[in-house]
């Protein structure tokens, strides 16, 4: 029976890890396998061999993660050469609860002991009930890790993790040690943090990095089109709602219908085309309904030899093999969870608010195993207002604030 394969930064990270860490490693970098090899060792495997160990009395396992990684069943195809799997008919290790299931679902598991937790794309931000959910497993007493390519983007991120960590007691203990609170604004907004020596102490106390180094190169380019000034200018003055014919009621509404007005130039689909004329393969990211109508049209009206699918709220469709193929992807659907080696490029039709959804979406093409070096990432955007201000939170690794944005 072989012994298990790993990279030597897999193994450097997993004798550094350590219960209630986070494993923070890039799209693609093989965190899975990592965590896997942890858990492992963690239950009497050894990985400095070339036969498998067989571990003794191994906790259960427990792995919330996607929905869309739960249902393609990565993780069986990473616990396999572990010789584990969520079959206990089939089982090396007899009564051995191996539990793969996504965060809707974290709520199931609030009452299990004495387990083993791997919390996979980090999930733990804010004070919702996932939140709520991760913070009573964790003090039940289970071991407990957790993996991001994207950790945190301000000391607010990591407060859940530092809480079940026992660096404080609740979420006022934080606030009230930590952060001044803008007062001059109507929503919250933090003014400057307290203590950060501390708080970088701590986070570097958990925070496990994998020293990975790609062998592909990224190469991102800006495509600029044009957009409806006027049409911008009007929804702007009269905070106006021309498509539902009625006055705008939010920051939500207004910047929607400033993005529709953008999104909709003819000039956007005609810079995608000239893309598709280098690139016959290609991995398509969109927003919006009305960007998925357009972009079906493809087929229909310029290429009637391209292969189309979608992985949305509506279709899951697998990935084309044909010589000339889009995938359509949704960003809240398939921005993470998946990944291609049959194309060498992305395009970004409209921009997505959440920086880290962008690196998790460029993320898709960039593996280990991929067979290109250069890889190609093309962003659609305009001139606009609305379309400079998102990009210039996606450029400071922030996510774009609609209210804000309203506000000025």
């Amino acid at each position: 029976m072989a012994g298990i394969s790993l990279r030597q930064y897999q193994i450097d990270a997993v004798n550094r890890m350590k219960k209630g860490c986070i494993l923070c490693g890039g799209v693609g970098s093989g965190k899975s396998r990592t965590a896997l090899a942890y858990y492992y060792i963690c239950n009497g495997g050894k990985l400095d061999t070339d036969d498998y160990v067989k571990m003794k009395n191994p906790k259960n396992l427990y792995i919330i993660t996607t929905a869309r990684k739960r249902d393609t069943c990565e993780w069986e195809q990473e616990l396999s050469p572990f010789m584990l799997t969520t079959n206990l008919e089939v089982t090396l290790y007899e009564g051995l609860k191996v539990v793969v299931d996504s965060w809707n679902n974290i709520k199931k598991y609030e009452n299990v002991i004495d387990s083993f937790f791997i919390f996979d794309e980090q999930r733990v931000v804010g004070s919702g009930q996932w939140v709520k959910s991760f913070l009573k497993i964790c003090r039940n007493g289970n071991f407990w890790i957790l993996l991001s390519a994207t950790p945190g983007d301000n000391w607010l991120d990591y407060i859940p993790v530092f809480i079940a960590n026992g660096f404080y007691r609740n979420r006022t203990e934080f606030m009230q040690e930590h952060v001044v609170r803008n007062g001059y604004v109507k929503f919250f907004k933090v003014e400057r943090y307290l203590g950060t020596r501390r708080l970088e102490r701590l986070r570097n106390s958990i925070l496990i990095n994998m020293d990975f180094r790609r062998p592909t190169i990224q190469h991102h380019e800006d495509i600029w089109v044009e957009y409806d000034h006027q049409g911008y200018r009007d929804i702007c003055r009269h905070r106006w709602n021309p498509w539902e014919n009625e006055p705008i009621k939010n920051a939500s509404e207004f910047c929607q219908c400033l993005r529709k007005i953008v999104n909709l130039d003819e000039s956007r689909l005609t810079m995608l085309l000239q893309i598709l004329e280098k690139h016959p393969k290609a991995i398509i990211f969109y927003n919006y309904d009305y960007e998925l109508e357009i972009l079906r049209d493809i087929g229909d009206y310029f290429y009637p030899s391209l292969e189309i699918a979608e992985w949305n709220g509506h279709k899951h469709q697998p990935i084309p093999e044909g010589e000339r193929w889009i995938y359509l992807v949704q960003y809240n659907a398939g921005a993470e969870g998946w990944n291609c080696i049959r194309t060498d490029t992305i395009i970004f039709y409209s921009q997505n608010y959440s920086y880290k959804v962008m690196v998790q979406a460029s993320g898709r093409i960039d593996r280990m195993n991929t067979p290109y070096t250069d890889l190609y990432f093309y962003h659609l955007k305009s001139r606009s207002g609305i379309d400079l201000a998102i990009a210039k939170a996606l450029k400071d690794k922030k996510k774009f604030n609609e209210t804000r944005f309203y506000a000025k």
